[in-house]
Protein backbone atom coordinates (compact mmCIF):
# COMPACT_ATOMS: atom_id res chain seq x y z
CA UNK A 1 0.00 0.00 0.00
CA UNK A 2 1.52 3.16 -1.09
CA UNK A 3 1.73 6.49 1.45
CA UNK A 4 -0.61 8.51 -0.81
CA UNK A 5 -3.44 5.44 0.00
CA UNK A 6 -2.58 4.95 3.61
CA UNK A 7 -2.95 8.88 4.19
CA UNK A 8 -6.28 9.11 2.17
CA UNK A 9 -7.81 6.02 4.55
CA UNK A 10 -6.42 6.99 7.45
CA UNK A 11 -8.05 10.19 6.69
CA UNK A 12 -11.28 8.89 5.71
CA UNK A 13 -11.56 7.52 9.04
CA UNK A 14 -10.62 10.13 10.84
CA UNK A 15 -13.46 12.03 9.17
CA UNK A 16 -16.02 9.56 9.22
CA UNK A 17 -16.17 9.14 13.32
CA UNK A 18 -15.45 12.54 14.05
CA UNK A 19 -17.54 14.64 11.40
CA UNK A 20 -15.39 16.98 12.56
CA UNK A 21 -13.12 20.04 10.46
CA UNK A 22 -10.93 20.28 13.28
CA UNK A 23 -9.83 16.59 13.45
CA UNK A 24 -9.48 16.39 9.90
CA UNK A 25 -7.22 19.43 9.36
CA UNK A 26 -5.22 18.06 12.57
CA UNK A 27 -4.85 14.65 10.56
CA UNK A 28 -3.27 16.41 7.74
CA UNK A 29 -1.13 18.68 9.32
CA UNK A 30 0.22 15.73 11.27
CA UNK A 31 1.34 14.40 7.66
CA UNK A 32 2.67 18.12 6.54
CA UNK A 33 -0.16 19.20 4.96
CA UNK A 34 -1.41 22.67 6.09
CA UNK A 35 -4.59 24.56 5.63
CA UNK A 36 -2.72 26.01 2.57
CA UNK A 37 -1.88 23.15 1.12
CA UNK A 38 -5.64 21.51 1.75
CA UNK A 39 -7.00 24.89 -0.31
CA UNK A 40 -4.52 24.78 -3.32
CA UNK A 41 -5.90 20.78 -3.36
CA UNK A 42 -8.97 21.57 -3.48
CA UNK A 43 -8.51 24.57 -5.67
CA UNK A 44 -7.39 21.92 -8.12
CA UNK A 45 -10.16 19.60 -7.52
CA UNK A 46 -12.66 22.23 -8.56
CA UNK A 47 -10.93 23.44 -11.67
CA UNK A 48 -10.97 19.63 -12.47
CA UNK A 49 -14.45 19.24 -12.23
CA UNK A 50 -14.87 22.50 -13.78
CA UNK A 51 -13.28 21.18 -16.72
CA UNK A 52 -14.85 17.67 -16.79
CA UNK A 53 -18.47 19.65 -16.32
CA UNK A 54 -17.35 21.88 -19.38
CA UNK A 55 -17.03 18.80 -22.02
CA UNK A 56 -19.91 17.17 -20.99
CA UNK A 57 -22.37 20.26 -21.60
CA UNK A 58 -20.64 20.44 -24.89
CA UNK A 59 -21.10 16.98 -25.09
CA UNK A 60 -24.44 16.72 -24.35
CA UNK A 61 -25.14 19.76 -26.78
CA UNK A 62 -23.97 17.62 -29.28
CA UNK A 63 -26.25 14.77 -28.43
CA UNK A 64 -29.38 16.23 -28.41
CA UNK A 65 -28.48 17.90 -31.51
CA UNK A 66 -27.91 14.75 -32.96
CA UNK A 67 -30.61 13.16 -31.89
CA UNK A 68 -33.41 15.11 -32.08
CA UNK A 69 -32.10 16.37 -35.70
CA UNK A 70 -32.41 12.84 -37.10
CA UNK A 71 -35.38 12.03 -38.19
CA UNK A 72 -37.02 8.30 -37.58
CA UNK A 73 -35.66 5.97 -35.60
CA UNK A 74 -36.42 3.99 -32.17
CA UNK A 75 -37.92 6.81 -30.38
CA UNK A 76 -37.67 4.66 -26.98
CA UNK A 77 -33.87 4.37 -27.83
CA UNK A 78 -33.89 7.98 -28.55
CA UNK A 79 -35.23 8.85 -25.31
CA UNK A 80 -32.99 6.23 -23.25
CA UNK A 81 -29.98 7.94 -24.87
CA UNK A 82 -30.77 11.71 -23.66
CA UNK A 83 -32.24 10.47 -20.26
CA UNK A 84 -28.94 9.26 -19.55
CA UNK A 85 -26.91 12.29 -21.22
CA UNK A 86 -29.14 14.35 -18.96
CA UNK A 87 -28.01 12.31 -15.80
CA UNK A 88 -24.43 12.40 -16.85
CA UNK A 89 -24.70 16.45 -16.74
CA UNK A 90 -26.03 16.73 -13.68
CA UNK A 91 -23.74 14.45 -12.33
CA UNK A 92 -20.62 16.71 -13.21
CA UNK A 93 -22.87 19.65 -12.48
CA UNK A 94 -23.54 18.13 -8.47
CA UNK A 95 -19.94 17.65 -8.27
CA UNK A 96 -18.84 20.91 -9.42
CA UNK A 97 -20.90 22.37 -6.75
CA UNK A 98 -19.83 19.63 -4.14
CA UNK A 99 -15.70 20.70 -4.94
CA UNK A 100 -16.78 24.73 -4.66
CA UNK A 101 -18.57 24.29 -1.69
CA UNK A 102 -14.72 22.15 0.30
CA UNK A 103 -12.89 25.19 -1.58
CA UNK A 104 -15.44 27.71 0.58
CA UNK A 105 -15.20 25.35 3.60
CA UNK A 106 -11.22 25.39 4.12
CA UNK A 107 -10.48 28.54 3.21
CA UNK A 108 -13.07 29.67 5.60
CA UNK A 109 -11.12 27.71 8.44
CA UNK A 110 -7.22 28.85 6.65
CA UNK A 111 -8.67 32.80 7.10
CA UNK A 112 -10.00 32.41 10.15
CA UNK A 113 -6.92 30.55 11.66
CA UNK A 114 -4.61 33.41 9.65
CA UNK A 115 -6.37 36.36 11.09
CA UNK A 116 -6.08 34.74 14.98
CA UNK A 117 -2.70 34.21 14.39
CA UNK A 118 -1.44 37.63 13.44
CA UNK A 119 -1.86 38.66 17.19
CA UNK A 120 0.51 36.18 18.04
CA UNK A 121 3.46 38.30 16.77
CA UNK A 122 5.60 40.58 19.21
CA UNK A 123 7.61 42.09 16.07
CA UNK A 124 5.27 44.51 14.28
CA UNK A 125 6.77 44.36 10.88
CA UNK A 126 6.62 40.20 10.60
CA UNK A 127 2.77 41.22 11.55
CA UNK A 128 1.76 43.87 8.88
CA UNK A 129 3.57 41.68 6.32
CA UNK A 130 1.31 38.79 7.48
CA UNK A 131 -1.73 40.87 7.42
CA UNK A 132 -1.02 42.22 3.56
CA UNK A 133 -0.51 38.83 2.54
CA UNK A 134 -3.69 37.74 3.82
CA UNK A 135 -5.69 40.37 2.40
CA UNK A 136 -3.97 39.70 -0.85
CA UNK A 137 -4.47 36.40 -0.36
CA UNK A 138 -8.24 37.21 0.22
CA UNK A 139 -8.97 39.25 -2.58
CA UNK A 140 -7.67 36.76 -5.11
CA UNK A 141 -9.70 34.29 -3.36
CA UNK A 142 -12.70 36.52 -3.74
CA UNK A 143 -11.88 36.70 -7.24
CA UNK A 144 -11.66 32.99 -7.85
CA UNK A 145 -15.24 32.35 -5.95
CA UNK A 146 -16.91 34.93 -7.64
CA UNK A 147 -15.67 33.05 -11.32
CA UNK A 148 -16.52 29.84 -9.77
CA UNK A 149 -20.34 30.52 -8.69
CA UNK A 150 -21.10 32.15 -11.93
CA UNK A 151 -19.72 29.54 -14.11
CA UNK A 152 -21.50 27.33 -11.77
CA UNK A 153 -24.49 29.27 -12.08
CA UNK A 154 -24.66 29.07 -15.72
CA UNK A 155 -25.01 24.89 -15.22
CA UNK A 156 -28.40 25.19 -13.95
CA UNK A 157 -30.41 27.02 -16.73
CA UNK A 158 -29.05 24.57 -19.29
CA UNK A 159 -29.72 21.49 -17.35
CA UNK A 160 -33.66 23.06 -17.06
CA UNK A 161 -34.04 22.81 -20.66
CA UNK A 162 -32.38 19.39 -21.03
CA UNK A 163 -35.08 17.78 -17.71
CA UNK A 164 -38.19 19.89 -20.04
CA UNK A 165 -37.09 18.03 -23.11
CA UNK A 166 -36.32 14.66 -21.23
CA UNK A 167 -39.52 14.97 -19.41
CA UNK A 168 -41.72 15.53 -22.23
CA UNK A 169 -40.31 12.96 -24.63
CA UNK A 170 -40.57 10.29 -22.13
CA UNK A 171 -44.76 10.68 -22.03
CA UNK A 172 -44.75 12.05 -25.82
CA UNK A 173 -42.78 9.29 -28.31
CA UNK A 174 -43.80 10.41 -31.28
CA UNK A 175 -42.35 12.48 -33.95
CA UNK A 176 -44.38 15.30 -33.24
CA UNK A 177 -43.02 15.11 -29.68
CA UNK A 178 -39.34 15.37 -31.61
CA UNK A 179 -40.33 17.98 -33.61
CA UNK A 180 -41.98 20.27 -31.28
CA UNK A 181 -38.59 20.48 -29.12
CA UNK A 182 -36.11 21.24 -31.86
CA UNK A 183 -36.40 24.85 -31.80
CA UNK A 184 -35.55 24.58 -27.73
CA UNK A 185 -32.11 23.58 -29.16
CA UNK A 186 -30.86 26.97 -30.12
CA UNK A 187 -31.74 28.14 -26.70
CA UNK A 188 -29.69 25.44 -25.29
CA UNK A 189 -26.82 26.68 -27.83
CA UNK A 190 -26.54 29.45 -26.31
CA UNK A 191 -26.97 28.77 -23.14
CA UNK A 192 -24.00 26.05 -23.53
CA UNK A 193 -21.80 29.10 -25.32
CA UNK A 194 -22.45 31.22 -21.91
CA UNK A 195 -21.50 28.24 -20.19
CA UNK A 196 -17.85 27.30 -21.90
CA UNK A 197 -16.81 30.97 -21.72
CA UNK A 198 -17.50 31.48 -17.85
CA UNK A 199 -15.84 27.71 -16.91
CA UNK A 200 -12.94 28.81 -19.01
CA UNK A 201 -12.40 31.71 -17.11
CA UNK A 202 -13.15 30.25 -13.72
CA UNK A 203 -10.55 27.81 -15.00
CA UNK A 204 -7.96 30.22 -15.62
CA UNK A 205 -8.62 32.27 -11.87
CA UNK A 206 -7.93 29.30 -10.28
CA UNK A 207 -4.75 28.55 -12.34
CA UNK A 208 -3.62 32.32 -11.35
CA UNK A 209 -4.91 31.31 -7.30
CA UNK A 210 -2.42 28.45 -7.08
CA UNK A 211 0.18 29.85 -8.88
CA UNK A 212 -0.04 32.79 -6.18
CA UNK A 213 -0.06 30.39 -3.31
CA UNK A 214 3.28 29.54 -2.00
CA UNK A 215 4.50 26.20 -1.32
CA UNK A 216 4.80 24.49 1.92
Amino acid sequence: MSRSTLLAGMIAIAWAASGCQSIYYGTMEKFGYEKRDILVGDVKDARGAQAEAKKQFASALEEFTSVLGSPGGDLEAKYKRLDSVLQRSESKAGTVNSRVREVERVATALFREWKAELGQYSNATLRQSSEEQLRATERRYDDLMLAMKRAASRMEPVLKVLRDQVLFLKHNLNAQAIASIKNEIVRVESDVSALVREMEAAIAEADRFIASMPRS
